[in-house]
C-alpha cells in the first residue's frame, strides 16, 4: 500500500525536473492545513495538469480559487493560492513560436485576494525579466484588476507583446508578438490536447486516492459492490430518484418564470438566463458530492463548478456584463442575489433557491441531470441503505 504522502513527493518531485524550475506551488498546496482530510492532496495532484503545456492558462486560476474556496482562507491557503496564480506555466520552445499563453477571462480568478496578480513565463520570453519582476511586486502588492483580466493587466504594463491573450474555453486570442505563426489549426489542436491532459491529469488524481485508501482499483470496485449490495436498498434509491424528478417537474410547472422572462420588473439578462445550479456529481466530482455552478452554458463559459457559491454568483454577475449583454436592471438584480448568498451563508439547495429567486426565477431546477435535489437526500438514501445491508 501506498500512502498518499509518499505517492505526492514523487509526483512534485517529477513535475519540478520536468519544468526544471523551483516556484511549481505543489509541495506548498499540499501543505495547506484546511479543508476536508485529504483535500489539500487531492487538489496539489490535480493542480499538476494545470501547469503543462497543453493545458489552458485559465485552468490555474480557477484552480487557484478552488484552494481558497476548499481548503479555507488561512494565510496558508492564501499563500499557496498566490504560487498557483503567479506560477510559470510549462510551454514548449519549438512549438507555435513559444507562445506564452496567458487567461484573458475577467473574471478570473474570482477570489479576492488573488486578484490583481500576474504570472511568471518562460524566461527565454521575458529576456530582460520584466515580467518575472512584475509577477513579484504584485504578488506582494497587487494591482486594480476591477474588471480586468491577467493578461490586461500585462497588456497595461507594456508587456503585451510578450504574452499571448487565451479565453477561458481554450482557444488563444490574437494578440502579442509570442503568438509566432499559430493558426487556428494549432489551436485547435492545443485545445483537443488541452483536453487530453486534464483527463489523464483527473485519472492520475483518482488513482492517487485509491492508492492512499489500500490498493489502487480495490477500492473502488469495493465501493461499487458495496452500493450494488442488496436489491431492496437499490429499488429504494430508484424510487427516491423517481421522486426527485417528480419534484423537478412539479417546480417547472410552477415557475412561469423558468426559461422565459425574469419576474423582476424591468431585468432583461440579455442572451442568458441567470440561475445557478446546485447537484451532485458534476464532472469530477464524487456522485455523492454537492457543488454550485452556472446554469446558462454562454454565461458558464469556462467556469468550473465549487463547493463554495460565492464563486458562482460573482462569475455569473461578471458574465452578464461580459457576454451576455444585461442590462442595468438585470444586473442590480444579480449584485443583489449575490449579496443574499453571501450573508445567508449556506451551501445547500436552498442557497441556490435564494439566488434563483432573487433574479426572478424562482422555482428553477436546481438539479438538471436528476438524481437527488440535496444534501439531505443523499444522507437519507445512504441511511436506508445501510439499514438494508445490516
Amino acid at each position: 500500500m501506498v500512502s498518499k504522502t509518499l505517492l505526492l513527493a514523487a509526483i512534485v518531485a517529477y513535475v519540478e525536473a520536468r519544468f526544471g524550475q523551483e516556484q511549481v506551488p505543489i509541495a506548498a498546496i499540499s501543505a495547506v492545513q484546511g479543508g476536508d482530510a485529504g483535500a489539500a492532496a487531492t487538489i496539489a495532484g490535480a493542480a499538476i495538469s494545470d501547469l503543462l503545456g497543453a493545458a489552458n492558462s485559465c485552468d490555474k486560476l480557477v484552480r487557484a480559487d478552488q484552494i481558497v474556496a476548499e481548503l479555507g482562507g488561512g494565510a496558508d491557503a492564501i499563500a499557496a493560492a498566490i504560487g498557483m496564480v503567479t506560477a510559470e506555466k510549462n510551454t514548449n520552445p519549438f512549438a507555435n513560436g513559444n507562445a506564452q499563453n496567458v487567461c484573458a477571462d475577467p473574471t478570473l480568478p474570482a477570489t479576492a485576494e488573488l486578484r490583481g496578480i500576474t504570472p511568471l513565463i518562460d524566461p527565454d520570453v521575458d529576456v530582460d525579466g520584466a515580467v518575472a519582476a512584475l509577477s513579484a511586486q504584485t504578488a506582494a502588492s497587487p494591482l486594480n484588476a476591477d474588471g480586468l483580466s491577467v493578461f490586461d493587466l500585462l497588456d497595461q504594463a507594456g508587456l503585451g507583446d510578450l504574452v499571448v491573450a487565451q479565453q477561458s474555453a481554450g482557444g488563444a486570442a490574437a494578440g502579442g508578438a509570442a503568438a509566432g505563426g499559430a493558426d487556428d489549426a494549432n489551436a485547435d489542436d492545443n485545445q483537443d490536447a488541452n483536453a487530453d491532459d486534464n483527463a489523464a491529469a483527473d485519472d492520475n488524481a483518482d488513482n492517487a486516492d485509491d492508492a492512499a485508501a489500500c490498493d489502487a482499483g480495490n477500492a473502488a470496485a469495493g465501493n461499487a459492490t458495496a452500493d450494488a449490495g442488496d436489491a431492496n436498498a437499490d429499488d429504494n434509491a430508484a424510487a427516491d430518484d423517481n421522486a426527485a424528478a417528480d419534484d423537478n417537474a412539479a417546480a417547472d410547472d410552477n415557475a412561469a418564470a423558468v426559461g422565459g422572462a425574469s419576474s423582476i420588473a424591468g431585468a432583461d439578462f440579455g442572451q442568458c438566463t441567470p440561475t445557478i445550479i446546485f447537484e451532485a456529481g458534476q464532472p469530477g466530482r464524487q456522485p455523492d458530492e454537492f457543488t454550485f455552478q452556472i446554469a446558462d452554458p454562454l454565461a458558464r463559459g469556462g467556469q468550473q463548478d465549487a463547493l463554495n457559491p460565492n464563486i458562482i454568483t460573482n462569475a455569473l454577475c461578471n458574465q452578464l456584463i461580459n457576454v451576455c449583454g444585461a442590462n442595468d436592471a438585470a444586473q442590480a438584480a444579480c449584485l443583489d442575489g449575490k449579496a443574499q448568498v453571501e450573508a445567508a451563508g449556506t451551501r445547500d439547495k436552498s442557497t441556490a433557491d435564494l439566488f434563483n429567486a432573487a433574479v426572478g426565477f424562482a422555482g428553477a431546477v436546481t438539479n438538471p441531470d436528476g438524481g437527488p435535489a440535496d444534501v439531505t437526500d443523499v444522507a437519507a438514501a445512504n441511511k436506508r441503505a445501510r439499514k438494508f445491508r445490516a
